[in-house]
């Protein structure tokens, strides 16, 4: 006679069977083993919410197994997984049972663990407990919730907005946070400003920048020099200036590590270090959480995936703190184990941080085991949760000011920082959402020695022009802060929310950027112009804590409900004699900035550039809206709202197929014209007598618009790539082009994109470096060459770092770190190592370092894309596959959508 344990993936019964032996047959439930219905009807507010259950073929094949397993049992032990969805799971199996009256006689209990290992099941089978009620109450509530919201709003849009695909309870906030992002970025006015940077030599010879701080005795502001002329004359004040060390300010700072990953946090350094989706980075921790063959046992690698807490068991800490003496040093171990607790709202610490199970399974002991992914995400976890434990980073801070020593007038500062210890940071370091400020780069920057009464030597000084930028466009990870950050969704419903925005084409990820499409912002519009409570980001975190209190016993979820629908269904009830016209009125006058900016010429943004006369606005028709004339039908001029990216939006109004715009300085004609992939400009026409000869083309970008397109941008277009300027510390041209990806800048091999709303035929030097800046992080300039003062730099390399000085390139010895080359040895390479660049070819510098980058780069857009490589894999996210044969009934019904796609459950 054996007991039954029932999990949620066959993975984890496999294994868990072998860590409890033949006493115990363990199955699993493939997820959930029922559902509610995708149809109306299926919660009934009217009878106290109740639920109508469905059992799906699979379901009722697991239950069937279940239920021949328990035949002579004497306990069935429930061991799904340790959250509210898992208590669920639990719950469906035991109340399907209890109706098919299979339980007679057998002793029902919970068991949760955190980890799948041998110790860790043991411990859970030992101490069974009875399901938590509250947790399902709280399920109970969020899955009708869901339900409710996108079967009843869902069908609204679909009469009132026709193009609309569904809304959701978190969904729709999710998507109001994105597109109100865009409408910020979209009104904000860039404010002009100069920055005077001067290059100084120390006493000893050592080359660093300063940057002015005071004029005329006068504190410069961000804003203070906000013109050219303005600029020159500070600049002009610098050179005319003989300088030296007036005051060296030093001070220690400590930096104490982060704490370890909750999933929210993990989703966010996942994208921002290695390019993973949130989809992807959770199904990769599910299959290090259920267990990895090494040496013929499946182990559990990591704790369950699916916290918001972030303290470790007291024994995981001390193997840890262990750990960390003997591997790097007793310095590095801090005197007390760290506590954290989470800042988060709404969170619940019942579970602990997600960590390894068995620290000394280092990342490099486990490498072969797993799959490239498997690898950098256990490396992530492995790294933030021992560097948790380890000593704070020491840093010495220095700031030096540097003054006209003849009459004051002139104060410039130079800033930098020196690690004394380097601390958690020997191991790990906390990646950012956006880039760095510029103060904090210079902050980052070492200094050479100086001390006060230095005579400093001034180089070459420079005004740059700079201009303010708009808030940057949400990230993954950024979003995932901010949803986290104001309380809405629960940190596991994340990657599901942002993949039905991107399905449902609400949304695009661009450079692993959030950018709205039209559908989305209409479907924005008409929510909080209708229904402006319910995607409210406080009222949404504020439902989020009542549910919060359910499943902690404090509030009654039935009394949580009746108050939620009672306030909703009045809403929806109130738009049933809303006309689809007041609507496009509505969202006419709402969207009108977006859809109808103000023209630089001044005339009307609505007029009509078919006929000159109509006024363009909102239209409805059979599949959705658009912008259209008011001259229909005598005008048929109609413009798409969600455009096809490959072709402009004003591409319908290019009827006869092409318009020139004049001649070009060859006297060619210079035309626009439509082609299978969009707008294009071209110069000239074909030669017939030369087939191989092609007129001179080239793409309309996005953002230009291609219905008033000049000749002067055209034939810009056609000239490209060209020279933007000579960057001002490497000496090199840069060019700026467009690519199959779109607008771009290049210095050498090394290339760095434009954003959407760069004009690839204006942009300026300062942001063409701003573009290259992080590519160029790879290259660290040690210091002009005695002989003849170029930059002696030490590079990156595909097959390690190397040191270049003009056209000569030395290979660094292997083993040896590029920070710690010496002038001295860097001199040395060159004289008995060096050799000729082009010597090497191609393969040296042109080929070799884009050819890493394009791969690295490609390896980071292709992972939103793994998903669909990875979908049969669908025991390692066994929630998903058990709503798999319901979401086939949609393809049958319209109103399914909203049951499946819309369901934001933990």
């Amino acid at each position: 006679m054996t007991d039954v344990v029932v999990v949620e993936s066959p993975a984890k019964a496999k294994t868990i069977n072998k860590y409890l032996g033949d006493n115990y047959t363990v199955l699993a439930s493939f997820g959930h083993v029922r559902d509610l219905p995708p149809k109306d009807g299926s919660v009934k507010p009217d009878e106290g919410f109740a639920m109508v259950w469905e059992t799906d073929e699979r379901g009722s094949r697991q239950i069937a197994a279940i239920a021949k397993a328990l035949r002579g049992a004497s306990h069935l032990y429930l061991a799904t997984d340790p959250d509210r969805e898992g208590e669920a799971i639990s719950w469906h199996v035991r109340s399907i049972l209890e109706e098919k009256k299979l339980l007679k006689g057998i002793e029902v209990q919970r068991v949760t663990f955190n980890e799948i290992t041998k110790s860790a099941i043991k411990a859970a089978m030992a101490h069974p407990r009875e399901l938590d009620f509250p947790l399902i109450e709280a399920y109970l509530a969020r899955r009708a919730l869901d339900y409710l919201v996108g079967f009843t709003l869902s069908p609204v849009l679909w009469r009132k907005l026709p193009g609309s695909r569904s809304a959701g309870r978190v969904q729709s906030v999710a998507l109001r946070l994105i597109c109100e992002r865009e409408a910020e970025i979209e009104i904000f006015k860039p404010r002009e400003y100069w920055s005077v940077l001067a290059r100084m030599t120390t006493p000893a010879g050592a080359a660093f920048t300063a940057r002015l701080t005071h004029l005329d005795g006068h504190k410069l502001e961000q804003f203070d020099l906000n013109n050219e002329a303005s600029a020159m004359a500070a600049k002009a004040a610098v050179e005319a200036g003989e300088f030296g060390v007036e005051k060296v300010e030093r001070r220690k700072v400590r930096r104490n590590p982060p704490p370890p990953f909750t999933t929210s946090t993990m989703q966010q350094e996942a994208s921002r270090k290695l390019g993973m989706g949130a989809q992807v980075a959770m199904r990769t921790a599910q299959q290090l959480y259920e267990g990895i063959d090494i040496g013929g046992e499946t182990v559990g690698l990591i704790t369950y995936m699916r916290t918001d807490g972030v303290q470790m068991a007291g024994e995981a800490i001390s193997a840890i703190r262990g750990h960390i003496g003997h591997s790097f040093g007793e310095q590095y171990v801090p005197d007390k184990p760290r506590i954290y607790s989470t800042k988060a709202k709404n969170a619940q610490e019942a579970h602990e941080a997600i960590r390894p199970t068995d620290v000394r399974r280092t990342p490099a002991d486990m490498a072969r085991y797993l799959s490239p992914e498997q690898k950098k995400l256990y490396d992530l976890v492995w790294k933030r949760s021992v560097a948790s434990q380890m000593q704070s980073a020491e840093l010495d801070q220095v700031a030096v000011d540097i003054v006209d020593r003849r009459n004051q007038r002139v104060t410039l500062r130079a800033t930098g920082s020196m690690i004394a210890f380097d601390g958690f940071l020997k191991l790990y370091s906390e990646g950012r959402d956006d880039s760095p400020a510029k103060a904090d780069d210079e902050q980052d920057r070492m200094l050479p020695a100086m001390k006060e009464r230095d005579a400093i030597g001034r180089g070459e000084v420079t005004a740059d022009q700079h201009f303010t930028q708009p808030p940057p466009r949400y990230s993954e990870a950024s979003l995932v802060k901010k949803m986290e950050e104001i309380g809405i969704g629960r940190p596991s419903t994340y990657a599901s929310i942002l993949t039905v925005l991107r399905d449902r084409n609400y949304v695009q990820l661009e450079n692993r950027r959030f950018i709205p499409e039209d559908r989305g912002r209409l479907v924005t519009a008409f929510l909080t112009s209708f229904f402006e409570r319910y995607v409210d980001t406080q009222f949404t975190a504020g439902l989020e804590e009542q549910l919060d209190d359910i499943s902690g016993g404090r509030a009654n979820w039935r009394d949580v409900m009746s108050a939620f629908w009672s306030d909703f269904s009045h809403a929806v009830d109130q738009t049933k004699d809303l006309k689809i016209s007041d609507v496009i009125t509505a969202l006419d006058a709402d969207l009108s900035p977006y859809f109808f900016p103000a023209r630089e010429d001044g005339q009307d943004p609505r007029l009509c550039t078919a006929c000159n006369t109509g006024r363009l606005g909102l239209k409805l028709g059979r599949y959705g809206a658009f912008i259209g004339c008011s001259n229909y039908p005598t005008c048929q001029y109609t413009r798409k709202l969600v455009a096809d990216p490959k072709e402009g939006d004003d591409a319908a109004a290019l009827k006869d197929g092409m318009r020139v715009l004049g001649a070009a300085p060859t006297g060619e004609d210079v035309t626009v014209r439509r082609g299978p992939w969009g707008l294009y400009v071209q110069q000239g026409e074909p030669d017939p007598e030369d087939k191989k000869a092609k007129p001179r083309r080239a793409t309309i970008p996005r953002g230009l618009d291609g219905d008033k397109i000049t000749l002067e941008q055209a034939v810009g277009l056609l000239s490209l790539p060209r020279i933007v300027g000579i960057h001002p510390e490497l000496g090199e041209p840069i060019e700026a082009g467009l690519g199959r990806f779109g607008p771009y800048v290049k210095m050498g091999a090394v290339y760095g994109s434009l954003d959407k709303d760069d004009d690839v035929l204006t942009v300026g030097l300062n942001r063409a470096v701003d573009a290259l800046a992080k590519k160029l992080a790879s290259i660290r300039t040690i210091g002009p060459h005695p002989k003849d003062g170029e930059p002696v730099m030490v590079r990156k390399g595909r097959f390690g770092p190397y040191v270049q000085h003009g056209s000569i390139v030395a290979t660094v010895p292997r083993g040896q770190d590029m920070n710690d080359v010496t002038m001295d040895e860097a001199l040395t390479l060159l004289t008995e190592k060096g050799k000729p660049l082009k010597a090497k070819g191609k393969k040296a510098t042109t080929t070799r370092k884009p050819a890493a980058r394009k791969t690295k780069a490609k390896a980071a857009e292709g992972e939103d894309a793994a998903p669909k490589k990875a979908a049969p894999k669908k025991k390692a996210a066994p929630r998903k596959t058990a709503a798999k044969p319901a979401a086939k009934k949609t393809t049958t019904r319209k109103k399914a959508t909203p049951a499946k796609t819309e369901s934001e459950t933990d």
